[in-house]
């Protein structure tokens, strides 16, 4: 990292149900974040930690455009529950009720939905095989893996394994396993869902590229489309996640998610510790 003439860099911690972000507002300033800061500012111990870090920087004719990374260093075209963080944010500085922001996975809209939540429409889910993407041409809602489970793509892979007590499945080992199938080139996130109620879902999830998570936005969405497909549930979904509740809506115009976010704090990254990342 280059911090010539500015030797601290600024930060805000978030997390939408304890799925927690660091945020670089880079707006006003040149992008240097390379992949070995990414990596080390990840690092729980050592530097800050987080699940997913997020870059904000401006772009023409939307509000601002997010780029995304795991806490491994790789890339993510979506990260919802960041996107609805930063949204949050973007209306209280801009004091609007609606943002549009340009990601990897497209132009995103999102709103306040009143009583502190915030939606997003996250675009249409990738329904095709080539598109979410697998590694060969098969039917998305039901894979050839023990478990049957339904492919979804949401600018990033997933795979939804609906079970009767999402509780009792070992994620620690299930996870990894299949994060790493080899239908999936790009490697995938990996949920588990059981039916509790009418459109009520409990959910666990494992990212791809960061491990078991509190909550993952971009997982409840194709959960829940993976629900709608299969018919177990309608296209308004309650998901309980692990850090608290989600609802996601598939409209014609695309897969809405609304839920709480957190701004927690702000800080700085010293000099001491931009030198220490090679």
């Amino acid at each position: 990292m280059n911090t010539t003439g500015t030797h601290t860099l600024s930060f805000m911690k978030m997390h939408g149900l304890g799925n927690d972000f660091v945020v670089f507002d880079m707006r006003d300033r040149v992008n240097s974040l390379t992949q070995n800061d990414i990596i080390a500012i990840g690092d729980r111990r050592n530097g800050i930690g987080y699940d997913q870090l997020a870059v904000i920087e401006s772009a023409p004719k939307v509000d601002a455009r997010l780029t995304f990374w795991n806490s491994d260093g790789s890339i993510s075209a979506a990260c919802g529950n960041a996107t609805r963080c930063i949204a949050r944010y973007l209306m209280q500085q801009g004091q609007c009720d609606s943002v549009v922001l340009e990601t990897l996975r497209g132009t995103l809209y999102a709103h306040d939905a009143g009583k502190g939540l915030t939606s997003v429409n996250m675009g249409q889910p990738q329904l095709e095989w080539h598109d979410v993407p697998l590694a060969r041409e098969l039917d998305t809602l039901e894979l050839p893996i023990d478990g049957a489970p339904t492919a979804t793509g949401m600018g990033n892979p997933h795979c939804t394994f609906f079970v009767e007590n999402a509780e009792a499945v070992d994620l620690e080992s299930f996870g990894p396993v299949h994060e790493h199938h080899p239908l999936y080139p790009e490697r995938t996130n990996v949920q588990v869902a059981s039916l509790i109620g009418p459109d009520h879902l409990r959910m666990r999830v494992w990212e791809r590229g960061v491990g078991i998570t509190l909550a993952s936005g971009s997982s409840s969405c194709a959960t829940a489309v993976a629900a709608t497909r299969r018919g177990l549930t309608g296209r308004k979904v309650r998901i309980d996640l692990d850090g608290g509740t989600l609802w996601i809506d598939w409209r014609e115009d695309g897969v809405w998610m609304t839920g709480p976010t957190m701004h927690v704090c702000d800080g700085v990254l010293t000099q001491d510790f931009l030198e220490t990342v090679q």
